[in-house]
């Protein structure tokens, strides 16, 4: 057993870190799922942000950049927002990209999806502290999607009020 301060000071420190990975939340460029609707606009400058079209009780606002890059790879995304609060953010991207974004979202939420096979798509799901993300690549399609939420959004989001 160390007795030293120098190492118990190690060790703390290790924890924390430790402790601060188990809760980080998959990011895209810095924003992150509960960010206010200006950390989009800080972290995609081109987006445009606008009322949703339709009624949900998933999401009042949505901003849209189709030039955007997330880890140094070209994307488009949508940041789903309710009471200036991000509530999902969706990407599509290049199916050439979907090994890169596998492992981009592995990294953050630290665990390997559970992998799911229908006629139509190959699905990868990732959920970890109330967070999940679906990567889904569909046979003959150019792009794939990720979609990273919190709650029922991904339930309630197409659900007209």
């Amino acid at each position: 057993m160390c007795r030293s301060p120098d190492a118990a000071a190690w060790l703390a420190l290790a924890a924390l870190a430790a402790s601060a990975t188990a809760y980080a939340q998959f990011d895209a460029n810095g924003m992150k799922l509960g960010d206010p609707e200006r950390r989009v606009g800080e972290r995609f400058p081109n987006a445009h942000c606008q009322p949703l079209q339709w009624k949900s009780r998933a999401a009042d606002r949505r901003c849209d950049d189709s030039r955007a890059h997330v880890a140094g790879l070209e994307v488009r995304i949508t940041a789903y927002l309710k009471d200036d609060a991000v509530q999902a953010l969706d990407l599509r991207f290049q199916t050439s990209q979907v090994e890169r974004f596998t492992k981009l979202v592995t990294e953050q939420f630290g665990r390997p999806p559970v992998e799911k096979r229908t006629e139509k798509a190959r699905l990868l799901q990732w959920k970890k502290n109330g967070e999940q993300a679906l990567l889904t690549t569909e046979p003959g399609e150019r792009r794939a999607t990720l979609l990273v939420w919190r709650g029922n959004f991904n339930d309630e989001i197409y659900e007209v009020r």
